[in-house]
């Protein structure tokens, strides 16, 4: 059985042993104000009733909010904890004026008999006992298993605690006062009665406050920060332009809108969000949504601008290269078009990007190189005679090139009437990567110029401790 699973079954459990023990105590305290006439029985009658009803309510409210999101409801149903909270809330308010309205009357306008009895003083005593033991076991559920619902049930009981205790006190004093004739003894009903609806209002109070933030989404204090903090430091994001954050019951659901470098790709791009979705997670249990903004970040050069605006356009370039001369910049690239667009159609693309590019680096030269992007996979044939002359030719000019070591893996393929080779270099890893690809443009050159018949050659660098 799954967590999940678990934590839904014990909270059911323990709500529905919260409305037996309701009922008990409703049973008991209608029992005993019939009997005693106390107000402040009654009070406590009159708020286990409600108890009661609020126990049905988060027993129905926890079988509703643990169902999971359906087309009607994509955020879950937790928030039905919540409602239930306030309905709660209002139940236990409307009950404390009553009990205020009717201390008053018989403080001052009117008296009523009260018949305590030693049998009401043992019930109250375990009443207190049943009031207690439940609120510590719905409190520890509600907190192994978050749940507003039954949060709100354990307070009521914890709060019945004091209030009972209140209650036991008054009919005490009044049952002292009618044995030893102290008259004013029997204003302590009444006065309990009030202190009863005090704790009430108090437990309201905080309960509704709660539960009045819970329904208008607000958010923990320092949760906000402490979200944009931690995303701001996952590599890949330069900035978090915003945080947003719900809750329904014990999930949070966040927004953040983050900034990644415009030339990072989709995978890299996608990478991030991941990063950022688990470090939010660790700070709280929640459901992400990472939305990504491309920016130019600090810096950027002008080849990372050329790539950033052929990307928006949904163009592929590659060989890039960018000169100033006597003050003017110089750009030439090479941009891939559809093999099977036409002169004029290719001509548009470039000529759109360029302007573009002018935009932004106004007066400057640019050649644009047009070639085809391929999209299919041709066959051809293995030419291993040529592969070991062109190895062996490389390998002859490690006396003229030092950096090279050791020429391996060449292949020689005859593919559509052209001869395409490849092969695999060795050199010193610690060269810097510009001196190495002067001497593999070298290289090629020296094979294309003893080799005519080759139309490309393409070279793999690599360090000599990895070959």
């Amino acid at each position: 059985m799954d967590t999940s699973t678990l934590a839904v079954q014990e909270k059911k459990r323990v709500a529905l042993v919260s409305i037996g023990a309701a009922v008990v105590l409703v049973s008991l305290k209608v029992f005993l104000s019939v009997r005693t006439g106390s107000l402040g029985i009654l009070s406590e009658a009159l708020h286990s009733s409600l108890d009661l009803l609020a126990a049905i309510l988060t027993y129905l409210s926890v079988r509703i909010s643990d169902k999971p999101a359906d087309a009607d409801h994509t955020y879950g149903h937790a928030k039905f904890e919540s409602v239930s909270a306030f309905v709660e809330t209002a139940l236990l308010l409307m009950t404390a004026v009553y009990i205020i309205w009717e201390a008053i009357q018989r403080l001052l306008f009117k008296q009523s008999p009260v018949y305590p009895s030693l049998l009401a003083i043992v019930l109250l005593a375990l009443m207190i006992g049943i009031d207690w033991t439940r609120a510590r076991r719905i409190s520890s559920v509600a907190h192994q298993y978050p749940s507003e619902a039954l949060e709100a049930d354990a307070l009521h009981f914890s709060t019945d605690v004091w209030s009972t205790s209140v209650v036991l006190f008054g009919i005490i004093a009044v049952w002292l006062g009618q044995s030893f004739n102290i008259p004013w003894l029997r204003f302590t009903d009444p006065l309990a009665a009030l202190a009863v609806a005090g704790v009430i209002i108090w437990v309201g109070a905080r309960m509704g406050r709660r539960t009045l933030e819970a329904l208008l989404d607000v958010a923990p204090k320092g949760l906000q920060g402490r979200i944009l903090a931690a995303a701001q430091k996952v590599e890949g994001v330069l900035g978090v332009d915003r945080v947003r954050l719900r809750r329904a019951g014990q999930r949070y659901f966040v927004d953040v809108t983050i900034s990644v470098p415009r030339t990072t790709s989709l995978e890299e791009a996608h990478a991030t969000s991941d990063r950022v979705e688990r470090r939010i997670a660790e700070i709280v249990p929640a459901d992400v949504v990472v939305h990504m903004e491309p920016r130019a970040r600090s810096g950027e050069n002008f080849l990372e601008t050329i790539r950033a605006t052929a990307q928006r356009r949904g163009l592929a370039v590659h060989e890039l290269s960018a000169h100033q001369i006597d003050g003017r910049l110089f750009v030439e690239l090479h941009l891939e078009v559809d093999e099977r667009s036409s002169l004029r159609e290719a001509h548009q693309l470039a000529t759109a990007l360029e302007q573009d590019l002018l935009r932004q680096a106004a007066g400057a030269h640019i050649n644009i190189h047009i070639e085809p992007l391929g999209t299919h996979i041709p066959g051809g044939e293995e030419m291993k005679d040529l592969a070991v002359r062109v190895r062996d030719f490389i390998n002859n000019l490690a006396a003229e090139f030092h950096e090279l070591t050791d020429c391996h893996d060449v292949h020689v393929r005859f593919v559509e009437h052209k001869i395409l080779v490849s092969c695999h270099c060795a050199m010193d890893g610690s060269l810097p990567i510009t001196q190495v690809h002067d001497v593999t443009a070298a290289l090629e050159d020296r094979v294309k110029e003893h080799f005519p018949q080759i139309y490309r050659l393409t070279i793999h660098p690599e360090p000599l401790d990895e070959t």
